[in-house]
């Protein structure tokens, strides 16, 4: 992944045999920090379990551009306030959610590749060029 507001780049293993690595999961708790206010909330792996399943099915090397990990609650307000599409509770307040795309795959192959999953939420936003994954109940929409 990297973050291009930041222009941090994180590629590590987070899981082995069964096993999520601690000093692995801070790295990508730090790397998907709300950027704005410099606020973390550790992420959910079930988040990142979404994310690397669907990088997977996808057959790619390349990154995710991460636009969105962890949003705090005035980070949130702020872009509910000036964006269409921003939930009040966005489960981004709550380390479950994230925006990804990805520059060899359309959003509409992300997100398809998202949906076969059957593992949370998918919301497709062509016009922004991203796919929202996140570990809440499953369901889709567009944006």
């Amino acid at each position: 992944m990297y973050a291009p507001r930041t222009g941090e780049k994180l590629d590590m293993i987070y899981w082995v045999e069964g096993q999520y690595i601690p000093e692995a999961m801070s790295e990508i708790t730090y790397f998907m920090r709300d950027w704005r206010t410099e606020t973390i909330m550790p992420i959910d792996t079930r988040t990142m379990d979404i994310v690397a399943a669907v990088h997977k099915l996808l057959d790619v090397t390349e990154p995710y551009m991460l636009l969105s990990g962890y949003r705090s609650p005035e980070t949130n307000a702020y872009l509910r306030a000036h964006s269409r599409g921003v939930a009040k509770n966005s489960l981004h307040m709550r380390g479950e959610a994230n925006d990804l795309r990805l520059a060899s795959r359309t959003v509409h192959q992300v997100s398809a590749a998202a949906k076969s999953c059957a593992a949370g939420g998918v919301g497709t936003y062509p016009r922004s060029n991203f796919v929202h994954m996140d570990c809440g109940p499953v369901r889709t929409w567009n944006g």
